[in-house]
């Protein structure tokens, strides 16, 4: 997809390495820099962010039982709880309650608030969240922090890409657009042709 225009510029079969290596043929073909570099948006950080949280609260759930039933008020943004899960929530994180996931939870919202920095601002925010991770004493975030650093250029792109899973998720319901026109066919050359608006 040109990420300026919205223009779907390939579709092929198939979803292995030939099929990149295809599009690349493809993008050079029509004068096209194949030399991509990669974003990780914030929907699939604070996704991995989100597992490493629950898998502290599942760690910790079978010496601390106040913490059964909870999984979603963790993970879940606060504007969307019920009151009541916000006022539990305000409760565990106490911290003479002294909850491993609690502390999992607050460096997950300081991760979040990465992405509110200045651009300029991105880097420094991060090298700090990464010490406080590193050092937290919760095995499943400082494997994710590990996580982080391995694809720390791709996460700081996003301030100036700011490409997000909005695109992915237009991109797909035209796909499945396409796939309703094209019903009863056994090729899927015509949903090709039908997604690059040449059917």
């Amino acid at each position: 997809m040109d990420l300026e225009t919205r223009d779907i510029l390939f579709a092929t079969e198939g979803k292995d390495a030939s099929t990149v290596e295809r599009f690349r043929q493809d993008l050079t073909d029509h004068g096209g820099d194949p030399e991509a570099q990669l974003t990780f948006d914030t929907f699939h950080v604070m996704k991995i962010i989100n597992e490493a949280v629950d898998e502290v609260r599942r760690g910790e759930q079978k010496i601390r039982p106040e913490l059964a039933g909870t999984r979603y008020m963790w993970l879940r943004n606060q504007e969307n709880l019920k009151k009541s899960q916000n006022e539990r929530l305000e409760e565990l994180t106490m911290k003479k309650l002294n909850l491993k996931t609690s502390r999992a939870y607050h460096l997950k919202l300081n991760f979040q608030e990465l992405f509110t920095q200045p651009a300029d601002l991105a880097e420094p925010f991060l090298k700090k969240w990464y010490y406080w991770a590193t050092h937290s004493r919760l095995e499943p975030i400082k494997k994710i922090a590990r996580t982080i650093k391995r694809h720390w250029d791709g996460i700081l792109r996003w301030f100036h890409s700011n490409i997000s899973n909005c695109m992915l998720k237009g991109l797909n319901s035209l796909v499945q657009l396409a796939k309703s026109k094209v019903r009863g066919y056994r090729s899927t050359r015509n949903l090709i042709a039908i997604i690059l608006g040449d059917g």
